[in-house]
């Protein structure tokens, strides 16, 4: 790595500051950098977990696993992190190393050419920048996808996509409707079966349930991670999730294995044992693969639905009208409240803004038929642009922070060759990308990703967009880039 007094002095931006935003700068001020601007388009940090507060919001990671490898946690409240537990983390690991100086916050980046050598920046509020290199930290899960059901706007009641929740609005003892079946969804209808009057699941697709623990820690228990850093560190890599993770995606990436054969058991016979209703029961089986779509993670989703006044409806939505849902097979639902738990558009990254690199090249026409970079990280002519967590990464099948810290680190080794001065720009060779491209391409149809479903894993051409290999091939590829593949100029 080269020294800090022979390299070079580079100016970094940074686009966001959800977790992966808030990594960003911890490493680069870690590295001694500290000519950093992050920018935010919202009013604080916290991506995914600031926009979302609905109720029951939950990581499906367990707590300490869920947290940055150099900034354990003693004091979650669960085994799975509740998100405004997560959101605080956030914000007090931003105040703790600093990144909270760094950051602009309402300025949403609206443009970014690249020319001259060097990345220009627009924000909305017309703020002008320059950066060497550029670092995307925009997500995957945060443009909410609004469905186009006919009559949305006639609703008398509230109405809402469950990422812009309204927490003006009461739920105790009304009428709620919950549209959609994700992990949002299904953590709705646990947190609200036991306070709405009427609850109504709205159910296109059913999903397959894995069950889970989700105990409160006791005080004992906060109390000796606090003070056993050793017994903190090991609960950040407690060997049997580290297992279960090796063996779900081994699992995911060989489809008629023993491992994935014994997921499917699991999430059968916890519908078998856990919904007394024959006729709900089947209201309720997926008629796919278990982890074909993301796999729900739930201790008490079951018996949530199966509770007085919750109901599951199935067939779709004709419309919305001013009173509540008219099913598509003529059934009236009467609602005070519409939760749209619909989703995100996957296949967004950093757009809309609009990005331009070397020679005029845009990511739009880029991106046109796909999202794709090289190992999710760099695009060809767009150099010193570097992405975390972008399209093709391993969203969905491992922790977001776990993969964030290993791209960070490949990332870093890249930034190095321009700050040594051994290049001035870095990006990938097309070709690298064609056969990288290639190659995932046909791993990802045969995934369990690819094997029948509707999800939003997929491409417009129906192909799976997320990782198709193991997490050991991940760490490995990450270990450092094969400079071979990149353009150095």
């Amino acid at each position: 790595m080269a020294t800090q007094e022979k390299r070079r002095d580079l100016r970094f931006v940074v686009i966001g500051a959800g977790m992966a935003g808030v990594l960003s700068g911890i490493k680069l001020l870690e590295a001694g950098y500290n000519n950093i601007t992050i920018y935010e388009k919202a009013d604080k940090i916290g991506g995914t977990w600031r926009e979302n507060t609905y109720p029951g919001l939950t990581c499906d990671v367990p707590s300490h696993s869920y947290t940055y490898s150099f900034e354990p946690n003693p004091d979650w409240s669960h085994l799975l992190p509740p998100g405004a537990e997560i959101q605080d983390y956030f914000e007090r690991t931003t105040r703790k190393y600093g990144v909270d100086k760094l950051i602009r916050f309402n300025e949403e980046i609206m443009a970014c050419d690249f020319r001259d050598g060097q990345w220009h920046l627009q924000t909305r509020s017309g703020i002008s920048d320059r950066a060497d290199i550029v670092i995307a930290a925009t997500g995957v899960l945060h443009v909410p996808r609004m469905p186009a059901i006919p009559g949305m706007d006639s609703f008398k009641g509230d109405i809402f996509h469950t990422a812009r929740w309204d927490h003006s609005v009461p739920l105790d003892g009304k009428r709620v409707g919950v549209v959609g079946t994700g992990s949002t969804g299904v953590q709705i209808i646990s947190a609200l079966s036991t306070r709405a009057q009427k609850l109504v699941h709205f159910q296109r697709t059913p999903q397959w349930i894995m069950p889970v623990e989700n105990r409160a820690f006791t005080e004992e228990e906060k109390a000796s991670f606090r003070n056993d850093p050793e017994l903190l560190k090991y609960m950040q890599n407690e060997p049997e999730y580290v297992a279960n993770v090796e063996r779900f995606t081994n699992a995911i990436v060989e489809p008629d294995s023993p491992a994935m054969h014994e997921i499917e058991a699991i999430v059968r016979q916890n519908l078998e044992d856990n919904v007394r209703d024959p006729e709900l029961r089947e209201k309720l089986r997926p008629n796919y693969r278990a982890a074909c779509k993301r796999l729900i993670f739930s201790p008490d989703f079951y018996e949530a639905v199966q509770r007085p006044g919750v109901e599951v409806a199935i067939g779709g939505i004709d419309c919305i009208e001013p009173e509540g849902i008219r099913g598509s097979d003529g059934t009236f639902h009467a609602l005070d409240v519409i939760a749209l738990a619909t989703g995100f558009q996957a296949d967004q990254f950093m757009r809309p803004m609009n990005i331009v690199g070397r020679n005029g090249v845009e990511l739009n026409a880029v991106w046109s038929e796909r999202p794709r970079a090289y190992y999710a990280i760099s695009i060809p002519e767009f150099p010193n642009f570097f992405m975390l967590n972008g399209p093709n990464g391993p969203v969905g099948n491992f922790s977001l922070i776990d993969i964030a810290e290993h791209q960070w680190h490949y990332i870093s080794q890249l930034i190095d060759k321009v700050a040594s001065g051994e290049c001035r720009e870095v990006s990938a060779r097309p070709e690298a990308l064609e056969a990288f491209d290639r190659e995932r391409i046909a791993a990802a149809k045969s995934t369990i990703f690819g094997s029948g479903c509707q999800s939003w894993y997929l491409d417009a051409e129906g192909v799976p967009a997320t990782w198709p290999w193991t997490q050991d091939r991940f760490r490995e590829e990450m270990a450092a880039p094969r400079m071979g593949a990149y353009e150095l100029v």
